[in-house]
């Protein structure tokens, strides 16, 4: 898992934009008729909006936070958009993309936590 990591945070402003783009895109594609997905569609949000925010927390580069309010902005303004391209746009999508969000963070924040008390048992054994 650790190369994993590793590759995230070396690519994490190409991993991010590739999310951000595809879930611009895909909330803002006109649905005709207006249907559902299979599934939960706040789980489908709260999923996408995880896995936005997942590298920019595990890299954590100085601007980290105003990156997350500016997710919770666009966020928002995709919902006003959505109804002008025949969709439906909820403020509890809203919830659920930041409730995401904040779940991603913690996600990342744990991963670090484990990699740094993995690496710190790892020195240890030599």
């Amino acid at each position: 898992m650790s190369s994993f990591l590793r590759l995230i945070r070396k690519y994490w402003r190409a991993c991010t934009i590739t999310l951000l783009v595809a879930i611009t895109v895909l909330s803002l594609w006109p649905d005709d008729p207006l249907s559902s997905a299979p599934g939960n569609d706040k789980l489908h949000h709260f999923v996408a909006y995880a896995a936005l925010v997942f590298p920019v927390a595990l890299r954590r580069p100085k601007s980290w936070l105003l990156i997350i309010v500016l997710f919770i902005f666009l966020s928002g303004l995709i919902e006003l958009i959505q109804p002008f391209v025949n969709r439906y746009g909820e403020w509890l999508d809203l919830a659920a993309n930041t409730t995401g969000l904040f779940c991603g963070v913690l996600i990342a924040e744990g991963l670090r936590r484990w990699e740094m008390v993995k690496g710190g048992e790892v020195a240890a054994k030599k």
